[in-house]
């Protein structure tokens, strides 16, 4: 397989990664571009290699900064800017499971405090009190978890997932 090739097939795989991780397709090709560049790109770069229009390179470009997966970088002498990818893994997991926590998990824990204080002493308000607690406690400790592995390092990350496989 040529470069290209595993260059075009790397992009549209990590683009429908992208999802997964509650993001678009694009943002996520951007993405996979960037950490594949061995230097920056300028939006017209980006916008050139995955034939897409300026406003949704610009659009998925502010939202990779505001993800801390991309950032800026300024050339002496340049107008334009450009951008470099996060290229240390350990780093764009820990922002991936942050915004998503953000996103998916807070707000969920949110409405889960909201709703456990229903009050009634029927055999329905009982199976829903139940729940909601069953649901918050696991909620809770699933925020707990991804707290401590964002504060963890990859080597304490990598030898407590080897420990758990063996």
């Amino acid at each position: 397989m040529e470069l290209l090739e595993g260059k075009e097939k790397f992009i549209q795989a990590w683009g429908a990664l992208g999802s997964n991780w509650g993001v678009n397709r694009t943002m996520a090709q951007i993405h996979a571009l960037l950490l594949l560049s061995p230097e920056s790109l300028s939006a017209e770069n980006i916008m050139e290699e995955l034939k897409i229009s300026r406003g949704n390179a610009n659009m998925n470009i502010r939202a990779l900064i505001d993800w801390r997966l991309v950032y800026k970088e300024l050339k002496p002498g340049e107008r334009k800017e450009y951008f470099v990818a996060e290229k240390d893994l350990w780093e764009v997991v820990k922002q991936i499971i942050i915004q998503r926590k953000k996103k998916e998990l807070e707000p969920m824990i949110k409405v889960l405090d909201e709703i456990s204080s229903v009050e009634g002493d029927d055999i329905a308000t009982e199976e829903f009190v139940k729940m909601v607690r069953e649901i918050k406690l696991f909620s809770s400790k699933a925020d707990s978890t991804l707290d401590t592995l964002v504060k963890a390092d990859s080597n304490w990350f990598v030898g407590t997932f080897l420990k758990m496989i063996r």
